[in-house]
């Protein structure tokens, strides 16, 4: 049954790589979106942060569930 455990947490770790690829697509865009329309970088800045915010927000909370499911196996 660990084993299953060790898996459940080696997935929910895997939020991250997801995280990391939306940031770096809200990131390219927001470049793109700059050198389009210079007067608008601070908006774009403001609404790429908020994004990349949400996002990162996913892969904290697989962490989080991964050491839950660690800690709780163990104890």
């Amino acid at each position: 049954m660990s084993g299953l455990i060790a898996i459940a947490a080696a997935i929910a770790v895997f939020t991250g790589i997801g995280a990391g690829v939306g940031i770096g697509l809200a990131t390219g865009k927001a470049v793109e979106g700059v050198a389009r329309q210079p007067e608008a970088a601070g908006q774009i800045r403001n609404v790429m942060l908020l994004g990349a915010v949400l996002a990162e927000a996913t892969a904290i909370y697989g962490l989080v569930v991964a050491l839950v499911l660690v800690f709780l196996k163990m104890g």
